[in-house]
């Protein structure tokens, strides 16, 4: 990400439905990665509250999430973004509705591990999901500027 000022840090916002799993798990990657260099925050829609297995797989990494809280977007009106990473399709759908100030809005979907859960045959670990989601976005993460700079 090309960050005109370099006195100023770049904000920037992950969006879901629920801020309970996917888009806490983008900010705590986001901060564990890249926190000299940027601001980062998450919220949803709606608040659903902390996913508790979401909690219990970043924790198998060495990443605490069990602090952070579920937010509304309404909670971040009076900010200016640099760039809203939408991570569910709900997010996207109703982020141009929302009131989030953004100077770009980028959709980067995954899979909601609640609803892969439920998909799922008895015999198969209700963590797996989630275990695949959080490194999906992990990824996303790493590689956030160069995603980014592709969008431009």
């Amino acid at each position: 990400m090309k960050n005109k000022n370099p006195m100023k840090k770049l904000k920037i916002l992950f969006l879901c439905t629920g801020n309970s799993c996917r888009s806490q798990m983008a900010e705590a990657f986001a901060k564990h990665y890249h926190k000299d260099k940027y601001e980062f925050y998450s919220a949803g829609t709606q608040i659903h509250g902390m996913n508790q297995n979401a909690i219990k797989v970043m924790g198998e990494i060495g990443i605490d999430i069990s602090t952070q809280y579920s937010k509304t977007i309404e909670e971040f009106t009076k900010m200016d973004f640099d760039v809203v990473f939408t991570v569910c399709d709900n997010a996207q759908k109703s982020c141009p509705s929302t009131k989030v100030s953004a100077k770009n809005i980028i959709h980067v979907g995954f899979d909601d591990p609640p609803v892969l859960v439920k998909n799922q045959t008895p015999d198969q670990e209700e963590l797996l999901p989630y275990r695949k989601v959080r490194d999906q976005i992990k990824q996303f993460i790493i590689n956030i500027e160069n995603y980014y700079d592709q969008k431009q």
